[in-house]
């Protein structure tokens, strides 16, 4: 992932920023997006990207002209799909009585439209992060025969 914290809890008017920034085909300067909602002030604007920029989740893209004045442009950092995810874990962590993941698995696909496919997909993640688990597994025992062995040496 990009250098987002992994824990992100945005404003709403941040969170109105990043919409327009995730609409954008093309880097943005703060003018151009009180341009595009009105109902922003431009020294809304300012302190909302300086937060997003501190936040990890835009980034400078470029230092363009604006008419005749040097600006930053602005790009994300983090896609819609990261940040959703990130705040989703987020919570899930926070909560006391956590939801067992495989619980949670189960209410997700029920909302799926292409269950199979999903399924489908998590098998083949789940093979990886097994096959992933084991390499670590063993790696970890061959370091601590290696540390015992020194030992006794």
């Amino acid at each position: 992932m990009s250098k987002a914290k992994s824990t992100l809890s945005l404003t709403e008017r941040e969170m109105d920023v990043m919409r327009i920034f995730w609409k954008s085909k093309k880097p943005l300067v703060a003018s151009d997006i009180t341009k595009i909602d009105e109902s922003l002030s431009s020294n809304t604007v300012q302190a909302v990207i300086r937060k997003l920029l501190g936040k990890g989740c835009i980034k400078v893209a470029d230092i363009v002209y604006s008419g005749t004045v040097l600006t930053r442009s602005y790009t994300p950092a983090v896609s819609k799909k990261e940040l959703i995810i990130q705040q989703f874990v987020s919570q899930f962590r926070e909560e006391e009585d956590n939801v067992p993941i495989p619980n949670l698995v189960a209410i997700l696909l029920k909302h799926e439209k292409n269950e199979k496919e999903v399924i489908d997909q998590l098998e083949k993640l789940l093979e990886e992060r097994k096959k992933l688990l084991t390499a670590t597994e063993i790696k970890d025992s061959k370091v601590k025969e290696q540390s015992y062995q020194e030992k006794i040496l």
